[in-house]
């Protein structure tokens, strides 16, 4: 396929060589690794984080929550664009994005600050987390995508088990402190910038029509936040069946209504309908929705059971966190290996659904004296069923669709995993909030000790009195194996989702046109 004249390299994308394309990916998996790094750095860190800040259990959940927010609000706008304009240079606006947000967020002097500090960012994020996906779509087939996924989850699990690690070694050291889990992405993200500028060469398709929908974008942020608002206030604000509710849930389902009617009417919709309709990306994003909410909603409150439930210092519960990752990155580089050497990839994630939903099952019964080894295996599962899906969902739909709307589809799915998670995140940790304060209640009133609520107090558990740690502790550690309950019940909707999708064979071609109608979409 020769390229066309507006291409950023004089070789097509087709026609680049293994060293090629492992030199450019290099560049993308550091990428991939500074945006992972951002939101795992901080998990076991957080519980120390927001008691310096003097931060309630509500804001420990938005600290994580407004990342995800503008993360899933502008990751669909980022996949228009890249549909549109040069891949490279969106790469690296995102990346200064995130390296801004990084500083910001390091200098906070209250938790609010943080968490809108942390919302710039997720725009960055947003950005890093689509393009990812888009520019590797457009570089490599989707046959043989299947094990360069396998070098993603790879960088992912390194992350995740990195990150933790890092995070709870920052705040356990005391020249450092917890600031520096913000800044030490810095320099990551700078080297990221040069090694993509000097070994990054994509396809750009220019097109003199463009028309970026920032309407209806912003009537989709708009309706999810609100949501998610609603969500992390009802039922200790306000109750369910009060003025508040109906007009904030009345207000998201406007918002959202709106949204679609203007994704229905304008020429380059953020969210295009037409292939959301199709079978395999309706079916892919109903499991990525699913996999986010269990998945984000789940593991972001893993720091806080090891720290605050169990008593282990930041490091400790990062070590401890292992298992999970050690499942993410081994399930994901062998299933990319067999993809790639089968062409299916419905059997993967049809077992990574079901082994999620075990995992998330299993972690269910934990409590406050759980043995760690019971702990350690349930996460592995959840590891391992997350390694299985999420890329490979991802996978299936741009399997379905042209090259040129490569961008489009892969933020679609990425925008409903990432809103998924957010609603997760809000959800589990409303609930989570809510059942810790009527046991910290119950519990401190039983010891004859006043109570004063627990849930939405400060997370400066050291400054309790020893008796009352102990409540604390243990109300955190019951109430953790509820919400991964939850989390398994949300994840059984990704298993029926994925068992609906229709198999098919991955196509060994960059373009659907390459092909003519052999990998149509399934309808």
């Amino acid at each position: 396929m020769s390229a066309p004249a507006t291409t950023s390299t004089g070789t097509g994308p087709g026609a680049m060589s293994h060293r090629q394309v492992m030199e450019a990916l290099s560049g993308l998996l550091l990428v991939l690794f500074v945006a992972m790094l951002s939101g795992t750095v901080v998990s076991t860190a957080l519980p120390q984080i927001i008691g310096a800040l003097e931060g309630s259990q509500t804001q420990y959940t938005w600290v994580v929550t407004a990342t995800l927010l503008t993360a899933t609000a502008t990751t669909p706008i980022w996949g228009k664009l890249a549909d549109l304009f040069n891949k490279k240079t969106l790469v690296q606006v995102a990346i200064v994005l995130f390296i801004l947000g990084s500083i910001v967020s390091g200098f906070a002097q209250s938790a609010g600050q943080l968490i809108a500090a942390r919302a710039f960012q997720g725009i960055g994020v947003g950005g890093l987390q689509a393009l990812v996906q888009v520019v590797i779509a457009a570089m490599i087939p989707p046959r043989e995508r299947g094990r360069y996924n396998g070098y993603l989850g790879g960088v992912m699990a390194v992350a995740t088990v990195g990150g933790p690690l890092l995070g709870g070694l920052i705040v356990d050291t005391s020249w450092l402190g917890w600031r520096w889990c913000f800044f030490i992405g810095v320099p990551v993200a700078v080297i990221a910038l040069f090694v993509l500028q000097a070994t990054l060469k994509v396809q750009t398709a220019r097109r003199q029509d463009v028309r970026i929908d920032y309407l209806g974008a912003s009537l989709i942020a708009a309706g999810v936040s609100v949501l998610l608002i609603w969500i992390s206030f009802v039922d200790s604000s306000f109750a369910w069946a009060s003025w508040e509710t109906f007009a904030m849930v009345g207000g998201a389902i406007a918002l959202l209504g709106a949204a679609v009617a203007v994704e229905a009417r304008v020429a380059e919709p953020v969210v295009p309908l037409q292939i959301v309709r199709q079978r395999t990306t309706a079916l892919a994003i109903l499991a990525s929705l699913a996999v986010g909410m269990a998945m984000f909603g789940g593991a972001v409150f893993l720091g806080q059971y090891f720290q605050i439930g169990r008593g282990y210092t930041p490091t400790e519960a990062g070590l401890l966190t292992i298992p999970m990752m050690a499942g993410v990155l081994g399930s994901s580089i062998i299933a990319g290996r067999l993809i790639t050497r089968t062409g299916n990839v419905k059997p993967y994630i049809v077992t990574g659904a079901i082994v999620l939903v075990i995992g998330f099952l299993a972690l269910g019964q934990i409590d406050h004296d759980t043995s760690l080894v019971l702990v350690g295996a349930a996460m592995l599962l959840v590891g391992v069923g997350v390694g299985m899906t999420m890329q490979n969902l991802v996978l299936a739909v741009q399997n379905t669709v042209p090259l040129k709307d490569i961008g489009a589809a892969s933020s679609t799915v990425a925008f409903f995993r990432s809103l998924g998670g957010t609603i997760g995140v809000s959800v589990l940790g409303a609930v989570l909030a809510r059942r810790v304060e009527d046991a910290i209640t119950r519990d401190l009133t039983a010891a004859g000790i006043p109570a004063t609520g627990g849930g939405g107090g400060s997370l400066n558990i050291a400054a309790l009195p020893d008796a009352v740690q102990h409540i604390v502790r243990a109300a955190y550690g019951d109430a953790t194996g509820h919400i991964f309950l939850i989390s398994a019940g949300i994840a059984v909707v990704g298993v029926i989702a994925a068992l609906l999708l229709k198999p098919v064979k991955l196509r060994s071609s960059l373009d659907l046109a390459e092909v003519g109608q052999e990998t149509k979409p399934a309808a």
